[in-house]
């Protein structure tokens, strides 16, 4: 398990082929050297099927994290996209909250601590004032049916404006206080969005349970290489530094799964983006 004692890093389920089994996954994460993994509920079928996994799948999962010393304390819940709360058809509203009910009960049964919730009101529909106010009433229930769980949800900076600011975030968590409702920045989203990452991570630190770190480009939000970017690493770990941010980092990336890895092939590339990562993070003199 990660020490206490340092910032655990953690690597997205996404930076692994879609093919790789899971002990394929978790050999893979493990050899690369990292603390812990997101697991993902996107809004595939075939993802959002495991939040209807059996008690003996999840037990197989279990088995799997105490083989190889890996959990998941996070959970990426993008399934929300294909069905947002804010959307104006009520069943696809319904659907949005059992998708949240079950995403809390596999992550009590997982140990999953924190849910990232993909903060859009709608993706798929036009946004106006009433899919806000859906979308805000959703928040409402799903952040109480989290309480009773003692699962924090926190809400992702996005890659819309709509919540793509830590400011933007503050809105909502003002609307909706509670220890169960928190931010869960990404560097590379703040970066498209704000003129100050700094000083948005200041504002908002009291709120933050963990931090996507992802490389993009201007408009450009995934796939981009770690150093062919725009993001400030090094300057963003030093505010955290300053701030005395002690929390987990989630390295946010995707495997090409149009082609075929090994095991080793997958763990190398995963791998090389950590030892990037942890270098911005020995620039900024944090403990890695």
């Amino acid at each position: 398990m990660y020490s206490i004692k340092k910032n655990p890093i953690g690597i997205y389920e996404k930076a692994l082929p879609n093919d790789f089994s899971w002990r394929e996954k978790f050999e893979a994460a493990k050899k690369a050297g990292f603390d812990y993994m997101e697991i993902s509920i996107d809004e595939s079928d075939e993802r959002l099927s495991r939040l209807d996994w059996s008690d003996d799948e999840i037990e197989t999962i279990k088995n799997l994290m105490k083989e190889y010393d890996i959990s998941f304390p996070t959970m990426c819940l993008s399934g929300h996209r294909r069905y947002p709360f804010g959307s104006k058809n009520p069943e696809i509203r319904n659907q949005a909250m059992k998708i949240m009910e079950k995403a809390i009960i596999l992550s009590v049964k997982l140990g999953v601590r924190c849910i990232q919730l993909a903060t859009y009101d709608v993706y798929y529909e036009e946004s106006d004032e009433e899919t806000k106010r859906n979308f805000t009433e959703g928040l409402r229930k799903a952040v109480d049916m989290a309480s009773r769980a003692g699962v924090i949800l926190a809400m992702e900076i996005m890659d819309t404006k709509f919540v793509g600011t830590i400011v933007r975030a503050l809105r909502y968590i003002k609307k909706i206080p509670s220890p169960y409702f928190k931010i869960y920045p990404d560097m590379g989203n703040l970066s498209n969005f704000s003129n100050d990452v700094t000083e948005e991570l200041e504002l908002g630190y009291s709120q933050i349970t963990a931090i996507h770190v992802k490389e993009t480009k201007p408009g450009i939000f995934k796939e981009v290489p770690f150093g062919e970017g725009q993001v400030d690493f090094t300057g963003i770990f030093k505010k955290l530094k300053e701030l005395g941010y002690p929390g987990m980092f989630l390295i946010e990336m995707w495997a090409d799964n149009s082609k075929k890895y090994s095991v080793d092939e997958a763990a190398k590339s995963i791998k090389d983006a950590l030892e990037f990562v942890k270098d911005k993070m020995r620039k900024a003199e944090m403990e890695v």
